[in-house]
Formats: C-alpha cells, structure tokens, sequence
C-alpha cells in the first residue's frame, strides 16, 4: 500500500484537491484553535487549512511523497505544519496532547483500526474532541472515492465499537457530494461522527 500511495501522491495535482474536507472545516470553525493531530493526512489540505486558522498542526502520513507535498503547500501559505513520515503501527504517541483530532477518510484493515483508533482517544487531553469522516459500508461498488475492500469501510455499530468511552455529540451516515479533487469526486455514502473525551 505503501507504493501505492507514494505513485499517488508523486504526481503534480493534488489527488484530494487543495480545499478541506467540508465536516473537519465546519467542526473546527465552532473549536477555539489550539493543538490538532491529523494521521493519514495524505497531501495536507487539512492541515494547512488549519494552520491557517490559529491550529498548531502535527501531521502524520506513511508516505514521504505526500510529506513533500504537504511541506511545499504550507510553504506557499506561510504556515507551519509538523509533518511526520511513519507507518501509524509504528508510531508513538504521547497521551493527553491535543485539543482535537481528525480522522479524515483515514481507512485501515481492521485489525490495525481496532489498535490505532482507539489510540486517537489517549492522545486527547481531556475534554478534547475527536473529528471523524470515513466511507460507510454503503460506499462500495461506486466511483466516488474509498477503498474497494468492504472490510475497511464503516457502519455507526463499527464507530460506536472503536470509541465507546468518548460523549457522542454526532454520529450520522448521510449522502454527501465530494468535490475533493480526482479521486474524490460524486455522491457518496459517508459516516459523520463528534465525539468528546471527558474532561
């Protein structure tokens, strides 16, 4: 997967486009700014969106291409962006670090997401919200974007699985229509969640 993602993002567009994903933009615009963490963020429209809005931003991906990327794009914006290159088994993560996280089409087999999301709550300070927008089960066989392996994609069970001890303030699939760039693009079936660690 890893050359995959690396021939992916090794090409001059943006695969994703170089807007934010809609729900991460709107959820962050109700937040004060502070510390936000986004692994998987593939070519950084998100982390520099909000580093633009006051975020201070650790950014994670497994591909060095998308690393370079999300570098030269903070560059052209005048913002900072702490950008790491690891494989999210490897990687280590200090507890109660961040005012917010984003899992923004973040999709993993599912023996890796039953490890590595529920880390995304330990890395919440307290009262910290976690961000989440991923494919539904109901996303497979269209063209619009996600993995064709029904195993990583998502239902409200799986979401409510993976975070059980966070307050839920949304969760939710619904249609959307993506505009985020090549591979992004048409209606979709996602699932939308809020949650909140407790303070």
């Amino acid at each position: 997967m890893k050359d995959f993602w690396n021939e992916r993002y090794s090409q001059e567009e943006y695969a994703y486009g170089l807007e934010p994903n809609e729900y991460l933009k709107a959820k962050l615009a109700d937040l004060t700014p502070g510390t936000l963490f986004l692994p998987g963020d593939g070519e950084g429209r998100n982390s520099v969106y909000a580093a633009q809005q006051g975020w201070t931003v650790d950014a994670l991906d497994y591909s060095k291409a998308a690393q370079e990327k999300t570098l030269r794009l903070a560059q052209q914006h005048n913002v900072r962006v702490n950008h790491t290159v690891s494989d999210i088994a490897d990687a280590t993560f200090p507890p109660d670090t961040y005012d917010a996280v984003g899992l923004i089409y973040f999709h993993l087999p599912p023996e890796l997401r039953a490890v590595a999301y529920p880390k995304m709550v330990s890395v919440l300070k307290p009262g910290g919200w976690l961000i989440v927008e991923v494919f539904s089960k109901e996303q497979l066989g269209r063209s619009s974007g996600g993995p064709k392996n029904e195993a990583m994609l998502f239902s409200l069970e799986i979401i409510q699985e993976l975070f059980p001890d966070l307050t839920v303030h949304e969760l939710t699939k619904t249609e959307v229509t993506l505009r985020e760039g090549r591979y992004h693009e048409g209606d979709a079936s996602v699932i939308r969640f809020l949650g909140q660690k407790q303070g």
